[in-house]
């Protein structure tokens, strides 16, 4: 409600709660004030003067306060504020604004300039732009240099980034990023079939400037079928031979193949390789971590916990691929348990993930419908079913740790794990 009164006539505390009762009689909740800032700060200083705000007593001041708040179209904080101001310096006002303005160093002439002494140098960096125009001040005496000859390299480039540089520097470009036209940047979509591998390396950790041993981790996004190879590098050298090696190890056909965009993937060699067994490649995206979450995961799970993060040197990749090959990966694949979630629809249409359902992955693989049409040649249910059951899993887990013990101990006292 808008209501233009006048309170002059006010001069004592009982008078202002008259008011307030009468303006809730009223209903009157609150006023909203035509006139400016300036004009209220002098009615709200003269009200508190004819009251002497500051020799009432406390509860005489709330009442004071409500009614500013009330009447006055501020805030609490606001009216608290400028009564607290008032009993400082007895005076509320307005305080002026004061923008500190700073003297402008160089001019458009001078930035002009600057572009071109950066077109001439084919945008070298700031550092010898700045030595450049200081130089032809102080050895060439070039005037025009005067006030660019003491500029700093921070303020070079806050000047390049400036509409003036950009109007006269025609040839002024932003640093590219590289384009390696290998494999496609998506999210692979497997829509319940098997044959979508994602990959990813881990490494071993370094020791006196040695590097140890790369496990490289590839895992099936449907069944969580995983193949887990040891090299000594991960260059195209040693990854070929063992990506080739892991790829045929798979009981079912390879679709799609995803990794990060590391160069240990992203090469001309696997992209042979990949093309000529007709398996497509895609990588992950820009500023999408959860792009190769799967396999994440899998690295911490499956190989650190059970490999440890200190260094194992090079030279046992070897004996860590056979132990892989005859223990670790027939467990993980026939004897190891895994969550699969269950999509539900909550009542705000959200995708919900549960984790009910653990299976091996074999277990998985085959609970799959028409499982036989994605199976490799020669691999057929039953034989998976023979082999998830030649031994309790328990057995197989003992025997598992048993080699393991027998491989580190083979390992050097210096780099048991």
């Amino acid at each position: 409600m808008t209501i233009a009164m006048k309170d002059d006539c006010i001069n004592s505390v009982a008078q202002l709660t008259d008011l307030i009762k009468a303006a809730e009689t009223l209903g009157v909740d609150r006023v909203e004030r035509q006139d400016g800032t300036r004009e209220v700060y002098v009615w709200m200083q003269d009200l508190l003067l004819r009251l002497k705000y500051r020799k009432l007593k406390k509860k005489e001041k709330g009442v004071v306060r409500r009614y500013l708040l009330w009447y006055s179209g501020y805030t609490a904080s606001h009216i608290d504020h400028l009564i607290a101001r008032y009993r400082k310096c007895r005076k509320i006002t307005l305080k002026e604004r004061t923008q500190p303005e700073f003297e402008r160093v160089y001019t458009s002439e001078d930035i002009a300039l600057l572009a071109l002494v950066a077109e001439a140098y084919d945008h070298q960096n700031g550092r010898a732009l700045k030595e450049v125009c200081r130089e032809m001040y102080t050895v060439h005496n070039d005037v025009r240099f005067e006030r660019l000859a003491n500029i700093s390299v921070s303020r070079l480039y806050e000047l390049k980034k400036t509409a003036i540089f950009r109007t006269h520097a025609l040839a002024y470009t932003k640093t590219r990023p590289v384009q390696i036209p290998i494999g496609e940047r998506k999210k692979p979509y497997p829509e319940g079939k098997p044959g979508f591998l994602r990959v990813d390396s881990v490494h071993q950790g370094d020791r006196d400037k040695e590097k140890g041993v790369y496990h490289v981790n590839l895992v099936d996004e449907v069944t969580q079928w995983e193949i887990i190879l040891c090299v000594e590098g991960i260059s195209e050298f040693f990854l070929e031979p063992a990506l080739e090696e892991a790829l045929a190890a798979f009981p079912f056909r390879i679709l799609n193949f995803h990794s990060d965009n590391g160069s240990e993937y992203i090469n001309g060699v696997v992209a042979e390789l990949l093309e000529k067994l007709r398996i497509t490649q895609t990588k992950s995206r820009s500023r999408r971590t959860n792009d190769n979450a799967l396999v994440e995961g899998k690295n911490a799970a499956v190989i650190r916990k059970h490999t440890g993060h200190a260094h194992i040197p090079k030279r046992y990749a070897p004996q860590i691929n056979e132990y892989y090959r005859a223990y670790r990966n027939p467990f993980i694949n026939f004897h190891r348990f895994c969550a699969f979630p269950d999509e539900k629809m909550d009542a705000k249409g959200k995708i919900r993930k549960i984790y009910k359902t653990y299976l091996t992955p074999c277990g998985k693989l085959c609970s799959l419908a028409k499982v036989e049409t994605y199976l490799a040649p020669g691999v057929t249910r039953e034989t998976l079913v023979l082999e998830a059951q030649k031994q309790s899993h328990l057995a197989v887990a003992q025997e598992m740790q048993k080699a393991k013990s027998k491989l580190f101990a083979s390992f050097s006292s210096r780099n048991v794990v």
